[in-house]
């Protein structure tokens, strides 16, 4: 396959992109109000789809990826206590308590699940890197 230049179609592609963005909201998924607007926008398109092929269907399936890529890295996590939080997202992930020694030491763990320690900012800020959530999660 032979490359192509598309240099210079490049400005009235971004011409083009402006006014579609003007008419639509396609773009990456940064926030959960982008995620509600993203969802909205599929199902409004899916009401629309008369059959698998076609621009509609493509750019369905272009929507649809972007809200399966936000989904991966943002579950939809009970509301809970930190501690209850955290006893769900290891058994989600099929850890054990040792398995986050990396964050804090096995007893440190214990007790928080139990109840007897609450969770320490600098905690809670590892657990949410490692799984992928808000601070406020474990606060």
């Amino acid at each position: 396959m032979k490359a192509h230049s598309h240099s210079r179609g490049v400005p009235e592609f971004a011409k083009t992109w402006s006014t579609l963005q003007g008419q639509v909201f396609l773009k990456p998924i940064r926030s959960e109000d982008d995620y509600r607007r993203m969802v909205a926008l599929a199902n409004e398109l899916a009401d629309h789809l008369e059959d698998e092929e076609g621009s509609l269907a493509d750019l369905f399936g272009v929507v649809t990826d972007l809200i399966e890529v936000w989904e991966s890295h943002h579950p939809d996590l009970p509301e809970a206590e930190p501690k209850d939080l955290l006893r769900y997202l290891l058994g989600a992930h099929d850890l054990k308590q040792k398995d986050l020694a990396d964050i804090a030491s096995p007893t440190v763990i214990s007790d928080i699940l139990a109840g007897r320690r609450a969770i320490s900012k600098s905690v809670a800020k590892a657990l949410a890197e490692r799984f992928g959530t808000e601070i406020s999660a474990f606060m």
